[in-house]
């Protein structure tokens, strides 16, 4: 009789776990769900057998021991290509370390062969007094017709982080060109904090491509709100301003919700038949402002969809996310919050795949087939449901 009990007693545990997991039906406008492939995350993890002969401290150094995460990732001759954050051991927390950008391809986007070296880093360069010595951070890279990949990333030399722009027709061989706010209004956003730019793409006979909104190159940027800018030539940008001549917030954090903290852009931003779509990375502030589902500080993603005609104008968005920490990669590291950082997204064979940053430690990535209609992570229930009372 006992045994029965405690059979009937986990059978009803069950279900009401299950019952507190809401499905998370996406809207028509949104990407997904994203599928992550089976026994294939981590897709990139740190090692410590891999050295460099470092510029800046003149000895060399294990660069990607420590952590590797927040990656970039692009197409290259039929090969995923993924540009990735890599922390050496020289400091303790996040952003007390020196960052470079590692490289990694692969032809079914799981398996990865790496070069042994960064492809950006802080060096005796015009960016020195940018760069050093927290490093070159949180790519994401998007390329022209004609080949030229722009990547936009963080300069951090631990004083103020700046959003600079690279250049590149092979993705290991980089020019840097600083700064990408550095000229204009004659320099008065050279010096703000600036992070996270997600340039508008579009797919052009299969291939995604850096396109025009409006007879100018856009992308969408920021972390506490996300702004705009735009270029002539993608290397100089000028921030959207609004009628106080302030910069012009397009979206900001939502009280009560998984982005309650932060809206952070994410990868490329992609125009679709109902308008130009931004994923992006929000956090969740703790206590009564954050949404009581999700650890306080947590990382997950959300969408944005804004209008072709406006950019600067959202027409609609998710209140929950999309993709959020689930698995144990994505919640133990140096981040033990729990992390899905967005910042990688390639159209490849018909399919999106969509790289991110786990926990500040590892790279993942996630698939989403446009021809198979699928839910976003599931979404634990609110307090109350049955769920919760099986806890009690």
């Amino acid at each position: 009789m006992k045994k029965l009990f405690l059979s009937l007693t986990t059978s009803l545990f069950l279900v009401s776990a299950l019952l507190a997991q809401e499905k998370n039906v996406l809207p028509d406008w949104a990407f997904g769900g994203f599928v992550r492939p089976v026994d294939a995350n981590p897709v990139i993890s740190p090692r410590e057998n891999t050295y460099f002969s470092c510029p800046m401290k003149k000895e060399m150094v294990a660069w990607e021991s420590n952590d590797t995460f927040n990656p970039a990732a692009a197409l290259k001759k039929k090969k995923i290509v993924v540009l990735y954050r890599a922390e050496d051991k020289s400091g303790e927390g996040i952003g007390k370390r020196t960052s470079r950008i590692g490289y990694a391809e692969s032809r079914n986007g799981r398996s990865f062969k790496r070069l042994p070296t960064p492809v950006l880093y802080p060096a005796e360069d015009s960016q020195r007094g940018n760069e050093h010595p927290g490093g070159c951070e949180d790519p994401r890279v998007a390329v022209t017709a004609d080949g030229l990949y722009v990547m936009l990333y963080t300069q951090w030399n631990r004083q103020t982080a700046r959003l600079g722009v690279a250049t590149s027709r092979d993705l290991v061989h980089w020019q840097k060109h600083g700064p990408a706010f550095e000229k204009a209004y004659n320099g008065r956003f050279r010096d703000k904090w600036s992070k996270s730019a997600s340039l508008v793409t579009k797919v052009t006979d299969g291939r995604q491509l850096i396109t025009k909104v409006n007879g100018k190159y856009f992308m969408y940027w920021g972390e506490e709100a996300v702004f705009g800018a735009t270029s002539d030539d993608l290397l100089n940008w000028s921030p959207v301003l609004d009628e106080k001549d302030s910069l012009k917030a397009f979206i900001r954090p939502r009280k009560g919700y998984f982005d309650s903290g932060l809206t952070e852009c994410g990868p490329p931003a992609v125009i679709t038949e109902k308008g130009i779509l931004l994923l992006y990375n929000g956090k969740n502030r703790s206590g009564a402002s954050g949404d009581q589902r999700f650890n306080a500080n947590a990382y997950c993603a959300g969408q944005v969809l804004f209008d072709l005609q406006d950019p600067s104008r959202p027409i609609a968005r998710l209140d929950v996310p999309f993709l959020r920490p689930m698995e144990p990669f994505e919640k133990s590291g140096q981040y033990k919050d729990g992390t899905v950082f967005i910042e990688g997204l390639v159209y490849h064979r018909k399919k999106w795949y969509l790289y991110y940053g786990c926990a500040d430690s590892r790279v993942a990535v996630a698939v989403y087939n446009p021809r198979k209609t699928r839910p976003g992570d599931e979404i634990p229930a609110r307090a109350g449901t049955a769920g919760d009372e099986a806890k009690q």
